[in-house]
């Protein structure tokens, strides 16, 4: 006859208790805390090693241009200035420029520059989304807008750039008196550089804002400047990017999708990443191509 101790132990339960089970899930629950935020900053590392690669790529381009047809591609082209945040006009941009040397000689050659950038025979153009021309880490990397074409064209789809060129130093209009390396039928030679590529931003990292003209489009589309902070409050409050009203002669600065800064081409073809906190009168310094003064210390 079996004791009673060994019927009972013979009879226990094999499954999970309830006590057990959510053990079992506080403790996945935790794993999966811990794990998420390592797994979310490598996701990010990636992105923000893929928009690097980007800009080097552009860099490059622009080197490429630069030797082919001895001086760097105009910011844009336009027979007046300054360029008004509109659609009217040629606006024929830097980006449009050096598509050849990023492998999209087809796009260039399509593009009818005299009808200018906002004509419709360009929309097929304008409508694509150039890889280089967008940063993996931003959330509208896939999609475009509408904005208005020619006059009784209607809207027009345009695809976006994640990247500006440096027109200025301060907060002023795009003209043919500015004194980045990208502006109004600017045609800057690296020996126009007078302070040093090595200390001269080229093209740097931006929010594009939903009523971007679209990376084709010479103005804020793609050109900004170094007058106020990387992420100032004048491109993104309270997570929203900014714009300005159609017609605005205001251009605004430098964003990015990353945490605590952007990357930026200099010209000399190297890129840096540079943060949120680079002292306003140094960042100033490196958008202009000849301002003749000493880098404040703090940069290198």
């Amino acid at each position: 006859m079996q004791s009673p101790n060994r019927e009972r132990m013979r009879r226990a339960p094999l499954a999970f208790t309830l006590v057990e089970l959510l053990v079992v899930i506080a403790i996945i629950g935790v794993l999966v805390g811990l794990l998420l935020p390592a797994v979310q900053a490598a996701r990010e590392a990636a992105r923000r090693s893929s928009c690097l690669n980007n800009s080097v790529q552009i860099g490059l381009a622009m080197h490429n241009h630069e030797f082919s047809h001895e001086r760097l591609p105009s910011g844009v082209t336009n027979d007046t200035g300054p360029i008004r945040n509109e659609p009217i006009g040629t606006h024929v941009s830097w980006t449009l420029q050096i598509l050849p040397f990023l492998e999209q000689t087809a796009a260039y050659k399509r593009f009818d520059q005299k009808a200018g950038v906002y004509a419709s025979v360009n929309a097929p153009v304008r409508a694509l989304q150039i890889p280089t021309y967008r940063c993996p880490s931003s959330p509208w990397v896939d999609i475009g807008v509408k904005v208005a074409a020619e006059p009784g064209e209607g809207m027009a789809h345009v695809g976006l750039s994640d990247y500006a060129g440096c027109h200025h130093s301060t907060e002023t209009p795009i003209d043919e008196d500015n004194n980045g390396l990208l502006f109004l039928n600017s045609r800057i030679r690296y020996s126009d550089i007078l302070d040093g590529s090595s200390q001269t931003i080229l093209v740097g990292e931006m929010l594009p804002a939903y009523e971007s003209l679209g990376w084709a489009s010479g103005t804020r589309a793609s050109l900004r400047n170094t007058g106020s902070p990387i992420g100032g409050s004048d491109q993104v409050e309270a997570g929203v990017v900014k714009g300005f009203e159609t017609g605005s002669l205001k251009v605004g600065g430098f964003a990015s999708c990353h945490i605590g800064g952007g990357n930026f081409a200099f010209a000399d073809g190297s890129v840096r990443f540079l943060t949120q906190t680079i002292d306003t009168e140094l960042f100033r310094q490196l958008g202009n191509r000849a301002d003749g003064e000493l880098l404040k210390r703090g940069f290198w």
